[in-house]
């Protein structure tokens, strides 16, 4: 493989990080070669967070240019539209949690929150593939990227990311408790929950 694109955007406190570090240590145990690199703009206030990651052989860079991601991963709403316009290209992929932590403009009246038909037309524009990502019944949403990476090795959406090397990278970045109760979401939604 030359090159595969995944940009991952999110709000801060909501495990970005995590999740692309668990993307990129399950590429790695596939044997392909990755490289990433994250970006946070007051992240620790609800600010963006980014993680560009890069796979193949033909990377010599870890960031992605503008509309060159071939799937963009999200776990927020409002950050799923920005990743669509911004980072995805045509013909990509959308894979994102359908939560929605409200953006300044919103509290204060001065922009539209952004719905789910906003996303589906930005990524019709695009040739975009939609995966929508929404569990109400989920208890802790601290889980909501284990959901997502689920949704990642259901749909076979990155190369390398399969249940045996994501459920390594888990056992390599999670405590006891945490991988256990992870562990259980995660088994459950890859079969398909």
């Amino acid at each position: 493989m030359d090159e595969f694109n995944v940009y991952m955007i999110g709000v801060g406190g909501q495990g970005i990080g995590l999740l692309s570090e668990l993307v990129t240590r399950a590429v790695d145990h596939a044997g392909l070669k990755v490289k990433g690199v994250d970006t946070h703009g007051l992240a620790q206030r609800g600010g963006i967070v980014v993680s560009h990651l890069r796979v193949g052989n033909r990377v010599y860079s870890p960031m992605i240019p503008l509309g060159r991601a071939d799937i963009v991963v999200a776990l927020e709403r409002n950050e799923a539209l920005r990743g669509v316009k911004t980072a995805a290209k045509k013909g990509g992929t959308l894979v994102y949690y359908d939560a929605e932590w409200q953006p300044l403009g919103v509290r204060l009246g001065t922009a539209e929150p952004v719905g789910t038909v906003d996303i589906e037309k930005a990524c019709a524009q695009k040739d975009v593939t939609v995966y929508r990502i929404h569990d109400p019944c989920l208890n802790n949403p601290k889980m909501q990227n284990i959901m997502v990476l689920s949704a990642i090795v259901r749909y076979a959406l990155i190369p390398g990311v399969d249940h045996q090397t994501a459920g390594r990278a888990m056992a390599d970045l999670m405590g006891r408790k945490m991988l256990e109760e992870n562990m259980v979401l995660f088994n459950l939604q890859t079969q398909g929950g």
